[in-house]
């Protein structure tokens, strides 16, 4: 199987730099359309989704190289998958937004919730890494449950004709598991998002284009994953950060500024100790 990497680098370098230049740049139009404080508060919402966007990723590679899904049909999942994501997020988004404008209380299992998923982050890769790789098995997953299933990739194609009856490919299994991978992730990180702010706007906007942004991302990153083995870090802070704001919220107000430094300072050391530009945490490189 082709490796990721070897989809244009400068290309995806390219897509992921224009992809995260409109994600900034819609900044301004909310500074435009609302204010400053608004902005900044966007600007704030997407850094964190975009860096929490990044263990997706990991998981992504995780499930096309068990299913041997080549670098090209990978390009069609990812971009079903993404459509796929900003329905889902966008219902889950509104539930949560719902749950806590109707029952402040709710944030308190939040915040549980998300402090989970930092431990997650450090101390359960090798249990994530088994359930996706069981969940990957094309002629005993759930799906084929459901229906017949050939384990034969045909093409770019997600079903195909076989024997008068219509059966999916490995390919379709690849989405089904990118798309409830997702949605089990965004029980992390919506709740995130919604301790920097429960507008349903910014919150949706900075979810769009975190997500716009995947496809390249992920071209970029799955061919040097192995030097982010450290960025695992970096998001776990940024997930106990978050989930103690949302725990704290009633007591402390940490203003949009100090949220944007923390996030920003916390992705920015991860990538900088994976990179080698600062020494590494004494730890195991994981098994992605």
């Amino acid at each position: 199987m082709r490796q990721p990497g070897s989809d244009s680098t400068g290309s995806s370098t390219r897509w992921s730099l224009v992809s995260i230049g409109l994600g900034l740049g819609f900044g301004l139009v909310v500074l435009a359309m609302r204010d400053a404080s608004a902005a900044l508060t966007y600007l704030t919402a997407y850094l964190l989704e975009q860096s929490l966007s990044v263990d997706n990723l990991f998981v992504f590679l995780v499930i096309f190289q068990t299913l041997r899904i080549p670098a090209e049909q990978q390009q069609r999942v990812l971009n079903w998958g993404v459509i796929g994501a900003l329905a889902t997020r966008g219902a889950m988004i509104a539930a949560g937004v719902t749950l806590i404008t109707r029952f402040h209380w709710v944030i308190y299992p939040f915040g549980v919730l998300i402090l989970l998923a930092a431990a997650r982050l450090i101390w359960g890769q090798q249990r994530e890494r088994e359930i996706v790789v069981n969940s990957c098995e094309v002629c005993s997953t759930w799906v084929a449950r459901i229906i017949p299933v050939t384990p034969v990739l045909q093409g770019d194609r997600f079903w195909v004709r076989s024997a008068g009856r219509v059966v999916a490919t490995p390919l379709f299994i690849a989405l089904v598991v990118v798309e409830t991978t997702d949605v089990v992730f965004a029980l992390d990180s919506v709740p995130a998002v919604l301790s920097v702010t429960r507008d349903p706007f910014l919150v949706y906007t900075s979810n769009i284009f975190a997500l716009i942004g995947m496809r390249s991302l992920y071209f970029l990153i799955a061919g040097a994953a192995a030097r982010f083995d450290r960025l695992r870090f970096g998001l776990a802070a940024i997930l106990v950060f978050a989930g103690m704001k949302l725990l704290l919220s009633g007591v402390v107000d940490i203003p949009a500024p100090i949220s944007l430094a923390v996030i920003a300072l916390a992705l920015g050391l991860s990538v900088a100790v994976s990179a080698g530009t600062l020494p590494k945490l004494g730890v195991k490189k994981p098994g992605i």
